[in-house]
């Protein structure tokens, strides 16, 4: 099974809800596919990790001794990555999406594949928890290609897989959630969280993934949020209380349910629940 985890929005609590899921399982994958700020790894010391691979993505390269300067380049591209000017061809890898549209539809042949490093893969295994993670290198603003080469060498056919999303409803997001078999999205009751919250089930649901939500800081008072769900008839999987001691525990490197052990079962009922 492939359950994605992710949130409208960023601080809702999205990571320390999938940890509680992988720490609930007999055994698990947890892919932390946040590859900006990936930081599971470092609530689970006890995984050794290491760099597995180096993941780069298609720019094209021109020649611009065989160039004509015909600019079919630069009208089938649809991210303005490549403009032709007389007699030079000026191309944006930081806008290419690598569709290989500039380079099918040169009739010289002149531009090339050439690659640009996207980031790296880091992985590691302890205890039945194999934990593998994206690092999206310093400037580089194309995440999906670096989730996409995560979840083609590590999810296992065999395991409970976990991804840990980033958050948001951007194209990185759809990339992490797509092809999952459920989503639990992780809300707080709070004006901003429900406003992100509406185009994270917008964003589900037009991946055709089912999903329920986690409230987390659950006791503030906003009915709104319980009435949307009400509406919408998406269940509200658990609440997580708003205490103190959950925040100082989580930034000194803790997780849930090392700080509230009495949360496990619940969790345990929540993937069972899920896989049937």
């Amino acid at each position: 099974m492939i359950l994605a985890v992710a949130s409208g929005k960023g601080g809702t609590g999205k990571t320390t809800i999938a940890l509680a899921l992988a720490e609930s399982a007999e055994r698990a994958v947890y892919l932390d596919a946040d590859v900006e700020e990936p930081n599971a790894h470092l609530f689970l010391p006890h995984i050794p990790t290491k760099e597995v691979e180096n993941v780069y993505r298609m720019v094209p390269k021109v020649d611009e001794k065989r160039c004509t300067f015909c600019g079919k380049c630069k009208e089938i591209c649809l991210f303005h990555a490549i403009t032709v000017l007389p007699g030079v061809v000026l191309t944006f890898p930081e806008m290419c999406h690598a569709c290989y549209g500039c380079i099918e539809v040169c009739p010289e042949k002149c531009l090339i594949p050439d690659q640009k490093l996207v980031g790296k893969l880091f992985a590691g295994e302890n205890k039945g928890l194999f934990l593998a993670y994206g690092l999206l290198e310093i400037g580089e603003p194309m995440a999906s290609p670096l989730i996409k080469a995560l979840k083609e060498k590590f999810l296992s056919d065999q395991e409970l897989n976990i991804i840990d999303c980033p958050p948001g409803t951007a194209c990185a997001v759809l990339t992490a959630i797509r092809n999952a078999d459920y989503c639990i999205l992780v809300t707080e009751p709070t004006p901003f969280g429900l406003h992100d919250l509406k185009q994270a089930v917008g964003a589900v649901r037009a991946l055709n993934v089912p999903c329920g939500v986690v409230i987390n800081r659950a006791g503030i008072d906003y009915p709104e949020l319980y009435d949307y769900l009400k509406k919408e008839g998406i269940p509200v999987l658990t609440e997580i209380p708003n205490k103190k001691e959950i925040a100082q525990g989580y930034a000194q490197g803790k997780t849930l349910l090392s700080i509230c052990p009495e949360f496990k079962p619940i969790f345990q009922n929540i993937l069972k629940e899920i896989a049937l």
